[in-house]
């Protein structure tokens, strides 16, 4: 069963169109000033996330459980077979 975390919280915008980042999700984030975030609207919802300093970095060691190749070979046989 998937579980996933909601945290819901508030921050007024101010007429310059600035707003607060609640200290919790600073703290989570590691966003710190100066710190860029991307924004993405797809229509229904706004998404904010915090662009990493060093994105090569912020990769680095991602995938080392993960074998790529293997993976895309399940992937393709996994097609296969539904056709």
């Amino acid at each position: 069963m998937l579980s996933v975390e909601v945290n819901a919280m508030v921050s007024t915008v101010t007429v310059r169109g600035q707003t607060a980042i609640p200290v919790d999700i600073r703290r989570r984030y590691n966003i710190k000033p100066q710190t860029k975030l991307e924004w993405i609207d797809d229509g229904h919802t706004i998404t904010i996330i915090p662009v990493p300093i060093d994105p090569i970095k912020a990769l680095k060691g991602r995938f080392k459980e993960t074998d790529l190749l293997e993976a895309l070979l399940k992937s393709r046989k996994e097609e296969r077979k539904r056709g």
